[in-house]
């Protein structure tokens, strides 16, 4: 198990790290991988280059193969120990997450390294095809970009021309962080028909006041699993809220909700069916 801030730590690294792009020479096929985040060890998996792993980041868990792979590092740090026993070829960080510095260090000490970029949701299927170049699994990586794009537009036809509903997504109690509209998990909730209550924030994952919580009167509170059974135990202080009235509080899957992977159409498909059951909620109280 990963700890449950895990996506917190994870937001708060993207809004403290550069987004200086940064062009990089791509290698049409490495032989020894070293991925420095969880998300990208599993699109490396996803491609089929699974085998061309020669070291991963903590917290990396799926698919079950990895876990016989060394650890080299985390979303901060890199054991360059670890690192050379490993005599990985390219290295794969996430663009947003890696702090800048590990990424320069790296490239001093005549590492190639690339960064792959997941925030958005498309990007997962560019990243994807980034990957399968670089590893020379372009076919498949085709396949599995093709496919999950697939997978995100079926659920947008059948969901986002549903009534809206208000949404409050909860990364994490305290501090009390959400998300605005510049993260997937927001373009998720767009997908299923919700409407962000926060999206007009201007950080990617700010904090924000209970208060203003209360104020914006979200119809559905949504968390990972992660958080736990208690995860919307705080917010019954407020029962007239209409999320709490109406008993729209749902707990998403934290992996696949926490991971800007292929897997996020398992978090989308339980988000989207959350949601129709808030509508559903919503319309039944309309006609008592």
């Amino acid at each position: 198990m990963k700890p449950p801030l895990a996506l917190l730590a994870a937001l708060v690294v993207v809004v403290a790290c550069s987004d200086e792009q940064v062009s990089q020479p791509e290698s049409a096929s490495a032989e020894r991988i070293v991925s420095l985040a969880p998300s990208i060890t599993e699109l490396v998996y996803t491609v089929g280059a699974g085998e061309q792993l020669v070291g991963v980041s903590a917290w990396s868990d799926y698919p079950r193969e990895v876990l016989d792979l060394p650890v080299v590092g985390d979303a901060f740090t890199v054991d360059q120990e670890q690192l050379v026993l490993a005599r990985p070829d390219l290295l794969l960080v996430w663009e947003s997450g890696t702090p800048a510095h590990v990424v320069d260090e790296l490239r001093q000490v005549g590492y190639e390294v690339v960064r792959i970029r997941t925030r958005d949701l498309d990007d997962v299927a560019e990243a994807l095809l980034q990957i399968g170049r670089l590893t020379g699994h372009t076919l498949q990586a085709e396949i599995a970009a093709t496919d999950y794009r697939d997978q995100l537009q079926t659920l947008q036809s059948r969901y986002q021309s549903l009534p809206p509903v208000r949404v409050f997504y909860q990364v994490a109690a305290r501090p009390l962080y959400t998300v605005n509209n510049e993260h997937y998990i927001s373009e998720l909730i767009s997908v299923c028909g919700g409407d962000n209550i926060f999206k007009d924030l201007s950080e990617l994952a700010p904090t924000v006041d209970v208060e203003a919580v209360v104020d914006r009167d979200p119809e559905v509170m949504l968390a990972s699993t992660d958080a736990g059974d208690d995860a919307f135990v705080e917010w019954q202080r407020w029962p007239d809220m209409t999320a709490n009235r109406l008993g729209n509080l749902f707990l998403l899957p934290a992996d696949e909700i926490g991971r800007a992977t292929t897997r996020l159409i398992v978090a989308g498909n339980a988000m989207c069916m959350a949601l129709q059951q808030a509508r559903n909620n919503r319309a039944s109280e309309a006609q008592e």
